[in-house]
């Protein structure tokens, strides 16, 4: 006599089994995603080496990836530091109008990136409010790549913030509050305690805004000045290229940013696993 075991009842899911969101998920990325990046690919392989290496190598597109890259780089760091102290004061103190500040912060989100250039071009040109300000000591901001890094920190603000806000609302207070008992200091226990638990976390937001920064034309054109060799942004260049329907010329732009900012975030992905595994020793 045989006994036969009865096979265990999978739990139900409200979505449908595995073989099929997989489906439904390769079929989307490929549509929203992996098609039109393969585009940009397949066009740019039409060209020769040699034109390839002509395109992306002339003057005024090396300056202008130098100046995406660098100011969104600046942008990013700027908004790392004062993303993670606009998300502690919002989650660790209460004071007046707290709601309004918070909603805020989403404000870059949902106003439109060509309103936010006219925006910060009417404040910071020679004559805006702000802008006159500091015309007076001899700092220009408007038409200048200065401009870009403050168009690039408007918009990525919100990726820090909103990153960071959720993971620091669950940080447990005991662990804070056993490391003051130990003696340790405000400092000892930020550096030691605190920032091991939200680096993971600070990372993705720097990502996110960095991410966000390359790509980003609206809000960057109408403050940059888009001089030559100066403050022009690699985004433009390949609007420029389309607009001359040279279409395999900016393509190769477009090339050539996707596998540096896939490169960049791959590494900082690198660094986010790093921060997770040495926080998950602990």
């Amino acid at each position: 006599m045989s006994l036969t075991l009865p096979l265990p009842r999978r739990r139900p899911t409200v979505l449908p089994g595995f073989g099929l969101a997989l489906g439904f998920t390769l079929v989307y990325l490929s549509l929203i995603v992996l098609i039109p990046l393969s585009a940009a690919f397949i066009k740019t392989a039409t060209m020769s080496w040699e034109g390839f290496w002509s395109a992306v190598t002339q003057p005024r597109v090396l300056a202008s990836l130098r100046l995406s890259f660098g100011a969104s780089l600046i942008a990013a760091l700027i908004n790392a530091v004062f993303g993670l102290l606009v998300a502690w004061v919002l989650v660790r103190y209460r004071f007046p109008a707290k709601r309004l500040i918070d909603a805020l912060v989403d404000l870059p989100f949902a106003l439109p990136t060509a309103v936010a250039g006219i925006a910060l071009t009417t404040l910071y040109a020679p004559k805006g409010w702000i802008g006159s300000l500091l015309d007076d000591g001899g700092i220009k901001v408007a038409f200048t790549p200065l401009g870009i890094v403050v168009a690039l920190t408007f918009i990525g603000l919100p990726f820090v913030v909103r990153t960071v806000q959720p993971v620091l609302e669950d940080l447990e207070r005991e662990a804070e509050e056993a490391a003051a008992s130990l003696g340790a200091h405000r400092g000892q226990t930020f550096v030691r305690v605190i920032m091991p638990a939200l680096l993971p976390a600070l990372l993705t937001g720097f990502a996110l805004a960095f991410a966000r920064a390359v790509g980003e034309y609206g809000s960057v054109v109408f403050i940059a000045g888009n001089l030559p060799l100066v403050s022009e942004i690699a985004p433009l260049i390949i609007i420029t290229k389309l607009e001359q329907y040279d279409y395999a010329g900016a393509t190769a732009v477009a090339v050539v940013m996707l596998v540096l900012s896939f490169l960049l975030l791959l590494l900082i992905n690198l660094l986010q696993w790093w921060a997770r595994t040495r926080h998950g020793r602990r």
